[in-house]
């Protein structure tokens, strides 16, 4: 019974390991006051989010833009006339998507 309780215990242990390891995304878009948006993104762990893509889509779900974070970890367009959503996509378990109703100067 000793060894089933250390066997479960480890097993455990290991399951649960990856969530110490786990980074969560993170994107903040703001106008630049030009009818450009730019937004930064990156994870809580400090990694760079340099080629996540982004997509700017309308409030009916069709596509506006869409790209890749550069090097600096930043996405810049044109501000959509109409309503719109900014959607930060790094794979499963791992998206942000800011309603441009919140993205002030």
């Amino acid at each position: 019974m000793k060894k089933m309780m250390i066997v479960l215990t480890l097993a455990a242990l290991v399951a649960f390991a990856g969530n110490a390891f786990a980074h969560s995304p993170l994107m903040s878009c703001f106008d630049n006051g030009d009818n450009t948006v730019t937004c930064e993104g990156g994870f809580s762990d400090g990694s760079s989010a340099s080629g996540v893509k982004i997509t700017v889509k309308s409030s009916d779900g069709k596509e506006l833009t869409s790209g890749n974070m550069n090097e600096d970890s930043e996405f810049s367009f044109e501000k959509p006339a109409e309503a719109y959503m900014v959607i930060f996509d790094a794979g499963e378990g791992h998206t942000v998507e800011v309603n441009g109703a919140d993205i002030v100067e």
